[in-house]
């Protein structure tokens, strides 16, 4: 069995943070599978077992549906931070089947290829509009200005809720997040709980509404579904419409940004995207894979599992390292190079399996729409301070990403 070197990997030193790649590459030549003492978690670095254990059903994001904590060996989490459980909980990226399979199967109605390619107009008009502000004022913060308004103005759209409503949206999200952290803190968990409070309560209210007076939105359709019979309950929806609403722009957030990071430090691929805006779909694929930004997915062993000799034991946790298995060189040729015109790419960004990103071919769109947006539109622009990450590992993103023209 292979120990970690906390020295290559560690997950709290902001050295690390701005640039795991090389450990990554550590961890890769190490083995396949490695215990990793201070998270008591199994790191998995490889592209080959990261893709075969998004699919493997012994492993699952949840155990509660076969197994207490008592029974699983497991602490139950502290009474304080009970909000934020249940509203995670009930959310189907944290259910297993028979649950998982009944709430998806609802919520891919709204995420039909027809009905993401019915809002192609609508995101790229904003996203135009957008850059036309930053155009305008000679520049700013790619982050706040662009990046994060585009995709929470979709989903919140999707989902109905008011232009009035969202400025809380960005925040409630980023604080319910901090707790997706490896080891988050009591201050961490603290505000992860009064937003859960704060967003179910607000949801609540708009289901009411709703109730009332239905929309052409996703929550009256979840209303409209849990009134046929088909079993939503009333906190399902609620964390449904959360999972969705930060799943669907925080990470189109951060790949904005840190694609345009990566995009200014590799002058020579920038000049030629510019040059050709047709690479803008590969170039989406590419810097997805380059340095995703979700760095791990975690799941819980609900069995024994054997990987490459090592017995990984029922009620252990698995951690799989997107970010290592996207620079996996057994997959992809020279894989620390960024590459726009990169053809052959299964990038793992969207995970696999059951838990694949429902709303991927939507991010798609929004980030292939910013992108070409900012290269009509803003053909000459520039970097206008070194940016500065944030302390995040796992989803990964910058503080800001300040841009002239």
């Amino acid at each position: 069995m292979a120990v970690v070197d906390a020295l290559s990997f560690d997950p709290w030193d902001p050295a690390f943070v701005a640039d795991p790649y090389p450990a990554y590459a550590e961890l890769r030549e190490r083995g396949r599978v490695i215990y990793y003492e201070p998270t008591d978690q199994w790191l998995v670095p490889r592209h080959a077992d990261v893709s075969a254990l998004l699919r493997e059903r012994r492993l699952g994001r949840t155990y509660q549906h076969r197994f207490t904590h008592e029974d699983f060996g497991r602490t139950a989490p502290p009474a304080e931070q009970e909000p934020f459980h249940t509203l995670n909980d009930h959310g189907m990226l944290d259910l297993e089947p028979p649950d998982h399979t009944r709430i998806r199967r609802l919520v891919s109605k709204a995420f039909t290829p027809r009905t993401v390619e019915r809002l192609q107009p609508y995101v790229r008009r904003l996203a135009g509009e957008l850059v036309d502000r930053l155009v305008a004022a000679g520049g700013g913060d790619l982050l706040s200005d662009v990046a994060e308004p585009l995709p929470v103005a979709v989903i919140a759209e999707m989902l109905g809720i008011p232009e009035s409503d969202r400025a809380p949206l960005r925040p409630w999200s980023a604080d319910i997040c901090g707790m997706y952290e490896l080891s988050p803190s009591k201050e961490t968990a603290a505000k992860a709980v009064r937003a859960s409070v704060e967003f179910s309560e607000y949801l609540l209210e708009l289901i009411a509404a709703r109730r009332k007076e239905p929309g052409d939105d996703l929550i009256s359709g979840l209303i409209a579904a849990h009134d046929e019979g088909d079993r939503l309950t009333e906190q399902e929806m609620i964390s449904t419409a959360v999972l969705l609403l930060n799943a669907g722009h925080e990470a189109t957030v951060n790949a904005t940004v840190n694609g345009w990071w990566a995009l200014f430090r590799n002058p020579g691929q920038l000049a030629a995207l510019r040059a050709d805006h047709s690479l803008v779909p590969t170039a989406v694929e590419e810097l997805m894979r380059y340095d995703t930004p979700l760095q791990l997915f975690e799941r819980w062993v609900l069995d024994d599992i054997e990987i490459d000799g090592t017995t990984v034991p029922r009620g252990a946790e698995i951690a799989m390292l997107f970010g290592s298995a996207n620079r996996d060189p057994a997959v992809f040729a020279d894989p620390d190079r960024l590459d726009l015109a990169r053809a052959e790419n299964p990038h793992i960004s969207f995970s696999a399996g059951i838990h694949y990103c429902i709303g991927a071919p939507l991010a798609r769109i929004e980030l292939a729409a910013s992108m070409t947006a900012l290269l009509e539109r803003a053909p000459t622009l520039a970097l206008a301070a070194e940016p500065r990450r944030k302390p995040n590992f796992v989803i990964r993103g910058l503080e800001g990403l300040s841009v002239t023209l």
